[in-house]
């Protein structure tokens, strides 16, 4: 399908809003809706019809109530926020006195450990190096968050985020054995590829991620820069090809074969582990 196809496509548009373009389906109608129509249900969201039907058969026969936002609170963004809340009390942690060093070594990622230790694969994301280290990843985890966790939904957003972190890992351990790293991105990097690749998907102008993602693989390669562009470009391409796989199996139809395939993502990348353990450890 060309991306002329994709941009008239009306099944990729909100009904509401043609305008604008969505990934997402009424877990109900099934029809497209953007993110200013999605209401968030346990397991994906309602279009505003439909949530008014639910409310209407609430009233009448006094069924489970619907969930509510509350002011205030954008709750299409819960896991965004609760990673980065996460990851800044970790952080926190790391700056006490007596406590934190210890709690950065154990989750900080070495190759040579992740043998005996698999937890280091993705709680690097959770020990950084410094204010200036977390601060920006905590600010691309929020902006990237913002556009993609409303568009992919929560569980496939963390989906996301934890499998490239996990690819980040995979490729410092493949081509950096014994080094360590830190930080969370890996992770970030994936929800760049992610993103750029959806974008090109639905036909959006992705210009600016390009050139986003170009400026740091620069500064990545900086000498003296002390950044593992390893766990950068691991992040990426693992971020790229999930997103790929997202894109072409957005209908309710192939959502098993979605899962199938983000599961073998996962098991693949733990399958690449056995390169370096047989090429330095064995």
């Amino acid at each position: 399908m060309t991306d002329s196809d994709l941009r008239t496509n009306p099944d990729n548009f909100c009904y509401r809003h043609p305008d604008r373009q969505s990934f997402v389906l009424c877990q109900r109608c099934l029809r497209t809706i953007c993110g200013e129509c999605q209401t968030p249900l346990p397991v994906g969201v309602i279009c505003p019809e439909c949530l008014r039907d639910a409310q209407q058969q609430q009233k009448s026969a006094t069924v489970t109530r619907m969930p509510r936002r509350r002011a205030g609170v954008d709750s299409r963004l819960i896991v965004t926020y609760t990673l980065v809340i996460i990851t800044t009390v970790f952080y926190l942690i790391g700056l006490i006195p007596g406590i934190g060093e210890s709690v950065q070594s154990l989750l900080a990622f070495n190759g040579v450990l992740a043998y005996i230790q698999p937890w280091r694969l993705v709680t690097v994301t959770l020990v950084h190096a410094g204010i200036w280290h977390i601060a920006l990843n905590m600010l691309a985890l929020w902006a990237l968050g913002r556009s993609l966790e409303p568009l992919l939904g929560r569980w496939r957003f963390l989906t996301l985020y934890l499998l490239s972190a996990l690819g980040g890992s995979v490729l410092v351990a493949l081509l950096a054995p014994g080094t360590w790293v830190v930080g969370a991105s890996g992770a970030v990097w994936g929800l760049l590829g992610a993103m750029f690749v959806i974008g090109r998907h639905i036909g959006a102008n992705v210009t600016a991620i390009a050139v986003i993602m170009g400026i740091n693989l620069v500064l990545t390669f900086l000498p003296g820069s002390g950044i593992s562009w390893q766990a950068h470009i691991g992040g990426g391409l693992v971020g790229a090809l999930i997103g790929f796989i997202l894109a072409r199996t957005r209908a309710t139809r192939m959502r098993s074969r979605q899962i199938w395939l983000l599961v073998g993502v996962g098991v693949g990348l733990v399958a690449l582990l056995a390169i370096p353990y047989l090429l330095y450890y064995a």
